[in-house]
């Protein structure tokens, strides 16, 4: 299989899903692919902008977060997948 041109695969813009637009960005620049982000297990080492609320505050809330949902951040998703996979490992 050749390299894509495009790129296609790295967007997807879920217009019919009830919540859309989830977060305040263009809705048409919302990239939806990451849709509940690879990343939240990685805690404040994520990249994100995110919080932590809560009456412990231990709920790491990203609901201001725009960082998986923006079309130029795919690669960097992609490249904290070793991370994600070396949490993995270390919890099974």
């Amino acid at each position: 299989m050749g390299e894509s041109k495009t790129h296609n695969y790295q967007f997807f813009n879920h217009t019919a899903c009830e919540y859309y637009p989830c977060h305040d960005m263009p809705a048409e620049e919302l990239n939806c692919l990451f849709c509940f982000c690879p990343l939240y297990c990685l805690g404040d080492t994520c990249g994100g902008n995110f919080t932590y609320v809560g009456e412990a505050g231990d709920i790491k809330d990203c609901s201001a977060c725009t960082l998986p949902h923006h079309r130029e951040n795919y690669a960097y998703i992609m490249r904290q997948y070793q991370r994600v996979k070396e949490l993995a490992a270390r919890r099974s």
